[in-house]
């Protein structure tokens, strides 16, 4: 009964031409999908999004075709016809096949797959993602915040290619987007506007740069009510042109409360 259903299941497919296929950047797979959203044929989906006005949805998909033999046939890791492998790694729940050997995983919890080994992650409830396990016990938690987009370049964060960064805020950017930001001289977090694990370099150079500039007779007995956007507390601290210090914990991230 088996091998009829095969051969019956196999009788309707059609070897298709593939001479307008272009070539992918992002995997190196045997195959192509048929895009259920306009019937073409792509590599990936993202060489779908980027020469197409629409997105693919992955999990759409139903169709591929085997670029060696160009037979198209039902989502499946291995050719029906030439039984070539379609990838060193294939998931069929996401579409994904790549040559590449990126230690890639699936995790059905994010319902998508990721690089960089299973053993090196794991899955935060809360944040709804993958984590590098390294700050396990140490990350912020945030109700799904890999749901939401990055902060700098508005790009989603959960199905991101590019590294992520999770400062002690909580709040996930784009490894590529802090740095670019932290070039214009921008140190705190676009959305909560606390100051990132680095910034205490900065305020020691503001130490520095306070103690090379003296105050004018008038200023020096001003003091201001301030509330410090790091710790969360407010004190009263010494007006300085430059810029005012949170007595608690140092930093120069206050304002005036």
């Amino acid at each position: 009964m088996l091998g009829k259903s095969l051969i019956k299941m196999a009788s309707s497919y059609e070897e298709v031409d593939l001479d307008d296929l272009q070539d992918c950047s992002h995997y190196l797979r045997k195959c192509c999908l048929v895009a259920p959203c306009c019937k073409k044929f792509f590599i990936c989906r993202l060489c779908h999004d980027i020469s197409e006005s629409h997105t693919l949805d992955r999990y759409s998909v139903e169709e591929i075709v085997c670029i060696q033999c160009k037979l198209k046939q039902a989502v499946t890791d291995r050719c029906i016809n030439c039984h070539i492998k379609f990838g060193h790694y294939a998931c069929l729940v996401c579409r994904m096949f790549d040559d590449r050997d990126k230690k890639q995983f699936h995790c059905d919890k994010c319902r998508i797959c990721r690089i960089g080994g299973e053993e090196n992650f794991f899955h935060c409830p809360k944040c709804d993602m993958c984590l590098a396990i390294g700050i396990k016990e140490s990350h912020k938690c945030i109700e799904k915040i890999s749901r939401s987009d990055c902060p700098v370049c508005l790009e989603d964060m959960h199905t991101s290619r590019t590294p992520l960064l999770v400062p002690s805020c909580g709040h996930m950017i784009h490894e590529g987007c802090y740095s670019a930001m932290r070039k214009t001289g921008a140190i705190t977090c676009p959305i909560c506007c606390k100051s990132y694990d680095d910034a205490a370099m900065v305020w020691k150079r503001l130490d520095e740069i306070v103690g090379a500039t003296p105050l004018d007779d008038k200023y020096k007995d001003i003091k201001m009510k301030i509330l410090c956007r790091d710790c969360h507390k407010e004190s009263e601290a010494q007006f300085h042109i430059v810029g005012i210090k949170c007595g608690e914990c140092g930093s120069y991230n206050t304002c005036q409360s």
